[in-house]
């Protein structure tokens, strides 16, 4: 009777384990579900905005945004959207609240007269943060223990030089397009004085860099959480 009253407790626990299981696994992957379908969203939405721009060589540059990663990419190492996609959610944050900022501030008309490039400098204002030569700019953080780190699971790729992104991005970007000079000095100066080499910034300041560097404070601060100021890390 002992005998059977331990089988039949092993049977009863191992139809608990593997019911928890099946749910851990079925949680996993409608998790993994909705995180595809909001970066699938987060790209569409990127690369619809930039092809109704209809600039010149835009087609082949959304191209080749895929083939460096772009669309899979983390944001930074360990601060806002540090994880596989972060890049392309960030860029969507950032064009969504200057297209908001941009209409809120100049009204309707002022607005569209600018909208194009708004749209530009937003979505491209990282894309430096892919890397380049070959090298992606953030590669796994693997600590000494061997198991990568949880509080900062990307560092900088230090086979690549660190030439800033912002002017990384720049010359990306027009590999394929053109870009205005509001355009690139928008892109150029993005992070403001956070960053020490931006000095030439101030008194120079246009509708479309302000635009551009309160959306990407807006939404790395506030809509993605960062606390960190003017770092690539």
């Amino acid at each position: 009777m002992a005998a059977k009253k331990k089988a039949d407790a092993a049977v009863e626990n191992t139809a608990e384990v593997t019911q928890e299981t099946t749910e851990q696994v079925q949680d996993t992957v409608e998790q993994m579900t909705e995180d595809n379908k909001k970066e699938l969203d987060n790209k569409k939405y990127v690369v619809d905005h930039l092809l109704s721009t209809k600039r010149e060589g835009m087609e082949d540059l959304i191209d080749y945004m895929e083939q460096i990663g772009f669309f899979e990419a983390p944001c930074s190492g360990g601060n806002h959207l540090a994880c596989q996609f972060g890049l392309v959610h960030h860029s969507r944050n950032v064009m969504m609240a200057a297209e908001n900022i941009g209409y809120a501030l100049l009204g309707k008309v002022k607005y569209a007269e600018i909208r194009d490039s708004v749209i530009i400098a937003a979505a491209l204002h990282d894309l430096g943060k892919c890397g380049d030569y070959g090298k992606q700019m953030y590669v796994p953080n693997i600590l000494k223990s061997g198991k990568a780190s949880e509080a900062k699971p990307f560092k900088r790729n230090p086979a690549l030089l660190p030439l800033d992104h912002a002017t990384r991005s720049i010359k990306l970007a027009t590999l394929f397009i053109d870009l205005t000079e509001d355009e690139e000095f928008a892109i150029r100066y993005h992070d403001g004085l956070y960053e020490s080499a931006n000095y030439a910034v101030k008194g120079n300041e246009t509708p479309l860099y302000l635009i551009l560097h309160y959306a990407d404070l807006w939404s790395s601060r506030v809509t993605e959480g960062s606390t960190d100021e003017g770092s690539e890390e």
